[in-house]
């Protein structure tokens, strides 16, 4: 599609437009001497005027709000990356990202974590519950298969286990980090109000979540390093990476890379041991 460069967001509604099928959206097909929905059909999912639409199309509607470009998403049935672009095009910007629940990773994104053999991987919701992990994230960090899904969450272990707790070296500036993290993560997912509930029964398992919730700091959570002391093979040294899931913007990777050549090797020990635990 060649976009004019005086009118790009109106040539773009109008490609978007003409290439849907009325039918899909149970309008009449006949009598249409152009494909696609006609203006006030669009204006009309999108709950603006006709003649507004119109003068968008052409370049005269003036800067659309960030609710009409919502509505206009969904009147023309854009996919996420369709919609990031209508708001690149108005707003000069992209969209907030929109907060929604996950429970599962895709086939594909697990078979990208289980090939990291040596480098614990986990994946997490904006509530910071594990829905993805690796062997290595299972033998170094924790099992997390053997714990029930509720109880599989990065600040339940980090605050309320003691396992996970007396092998975590420098424990308060992680969970101080943890915290600023997580309270920007669900700030820029709009989701503070929706896991009230669950802050509240974090503060009720722990004082120093209290604590240090009510200090109100926000972190991203980027990179760094983490030990751990692990009583099979000793201290161990991880350097960590967050990184954005595409599609599945409410969702964060973090892989834990080996320091040194030696962490790599006490990885290994544990990845093997925990398989022949389960060969057994």
């Amino acid at each position: 599609m060649s976009i004019p460069a005086d009118n790009p967001l109106g040539s773009y509604l109008k490609d978007r437009r003409a290439k849907l099928d009325p039918a899909a959206f149970g309008m009449p097909t006949t009598r249409r001497r152009t494909p696609g929905l006609r203006r006030e059909e669009v204006a009309l999912r999108a709950n603006v005027s006709a003649t507004w639409y119109t003068w968008l199309e052409q370049g005269r509607g003036g800067a659309p709000s960030t609710d009409v470009l919502n509505r206009l998403a969904a009147a023309l049935a854009l996919t996420a990356v369709e919609r990031e672009h209508l708001f690149l095009l108005a707003q000069n910007r992209p969209p907030e990202v929109i907060y929604q629940p996950s429970e599962t990773i895709s086939p594909q994104l697990q078979r990208v974590l289980d090939s990291l053999e040596t480098s614990p991987a986990i994946v997490k919701t904006p509530q910071w519950d594990i829905i993805g992990w690796n062997a290595a994230a299972a033998a170094v960090l924790t099992e997390y298969g053997s714990l029930r899904p509720d109880q599989r969450n990065v600040l339940k272990l980090l605050f309320a286990s003691d396992r996970v707790r007396n092998k975590t070296r420098h424990w308060e500036d992680h969970a101080r980090f943890a915290v600023a993290a997580f309270r920007a993560d669900i700030a820029r997912l709009g989701a503070t109000d929706r896991v009230r509930g669950f802050v509240d029964e974090l503060i009720a398992l722990s004082p120093e979540f209290e604590a240090i919730w009510n200090d109100y700091d926000l972190q991203s959570y980027g990179e760094g390093t983490k030990q751990f002391a692990h009583p099979r093979v000793g201290e161990v040294t991880l350097e960590y990476s967050a990184f954005a899931v595409d599609g599945r913007p409410e969702l964060g990777l973090i892989i834990y890379t080996p320091a040194t050549a030696l962490d790599r090797e006490r990885v290994a020990t544990l990845v093997e041991a925990r398989h022949a635990a389960r060969s057994a």
